[in-house]
């Protein structure tokens, strides 16, 4: 069974017989794979491939599965809940409706506007951008299934804490008051075909992929040189294991980037191979795609200075824990 699940993980996750077949051409025009430049290039078009062709596997099936779960039927789901039930369950919808942070709000508005519990609109804020199914794919290919499926709960962990958080501190008259106003459509969910669903899948994944290609190109290019160029001794010192301060650091660094997990990948793996800890890693992933400069500006039209200011709180506190829970119990899961 561990063969196997190897074999999986190594052949299908990873693609290393990609890494392989790449660095054989390399080598056929004279490439020497241990120089840097050789191995930096192997680097970026090996993870490049592997990444482009997991992303467009993954968003096909996981736009397939959300054909079946439009913001309309969310809402629904949602509107039955109420109470830690419906900060679960909004955290839960959250991973299975994978938006980028900014196109979160445009959703958030709709739920508040409809009169969904703050709570529950802040959990699926957190928890869509955060966390979904195919960022715990793609973490599994790099860093196993155990840290991929403890990623996803801590990440649904922190939106249910976070819902309850702003939900019991009563913040919801910090909600700019033409979101309370605005009107919501209640569209009807029309049963669409097979052939429709796959069609949607299908657009889905180019729109996809065009829009985060450059962010993949940029990731990997960054991964390469931390891989390749800059000495493991340097990175130590800055976020290594001996620097108590790495999550922190990490989380500075993270949460200005606009990009998303697709574009991080690339340099959490380049930091994984340079040995930096697991937790420190995972807070630069969830500074990178929980929060950035333009959801936040996007935010502030929305949510008033003190709503906006203790969600920003929240996030920032909970994955700087996190990264330091990673850093001191990772170890009992790798």
């Amino acid at each position: 069974m561990k063969g196997i699940w190897s074999f999986i993980s190594d052949q299908m996750l990873a693609m290393k017989w990609i890494n392989s077949l790449v660095g054989k051409m390399l080598e056929s025009i004279g490439m020497d794979l241990k120089s840097t430049l050789g191995g930096a290039l192997q680097f970026f078009v090996y993870d490049t491939i592997k990444i482009v062709i997991l992303l467009c596997f993954l968003i096909f099936v996981i736009s397939y599965i959300q054909s079946y779960f439009p913001p309309e039927k969310t809402k629904k789901i949602l509107g039955r809940f109420s109470g830690i039930k419906g900060n679960i369950m909004g955290a839960l919808l959250g991973t299975i409706t994978p938006f980028c942070s900014c196109s979160s709000i445009p959703i958030f508005i709709g739920f508040v506007s409809s009169g969904m519990p703050i709570g529950v609109t802040i959990s699926f804020l957190i928890s869509s951008p955060f966390v979904d199914l195919a960022s715990m794919m793609l973490l599994m290919s790099l860093f196993g299934p155990a840290i991929a499926f403890t990623y996803m709960l801590v990440g649904v962990a922190l939106a249910v804490i976070g819902g309850l958080i702003v939900e019991k501190s009563g913040c919801e008259k910090y909600i700019q008051d033409f979101v309370k106003k605005a009107k919501s459509i209640d569209m009807k969910n029309e049963e669409i075909t097979k052939q429709q669903r796959i069609k949607y899948s299908y657009v889905q994944m180019r729109n996809t992929l065009k829009k985060v290609f450059l962010y993949i190109l940029i990731g990997v290019g960054i991964g390469a040189l931390i891989h390749n160029v800059i000495p493991e001794d340097f990175i130590t010192i800055v976020i290594g294991n001996k620097n108590p301060f790495a999550p922190i650091l990490a989380a500075i660094v993270g949460i200005p980037i606009y990009a998303d997990i697709f574009g991080t990948l690339p340099i959490a793996e380049a930091l994984y191979l340079k040995n930096v800890s697991i937790g420190t890693i995972l807070t630069f992933m969830m500074g990178v795609t929980a929060l950035s400069l333009p959801s936040i500006v996007m935010l502030s039209k929305v949510m008033k200075p003190k709503l906006l200011s203790l969600f920003i709180a929240i996030i920032s506190i909970g994955i700087i824990i996190i990264g330091y829970l990673f850093n001191i119990f990772g170890h009992l899961i790798i």
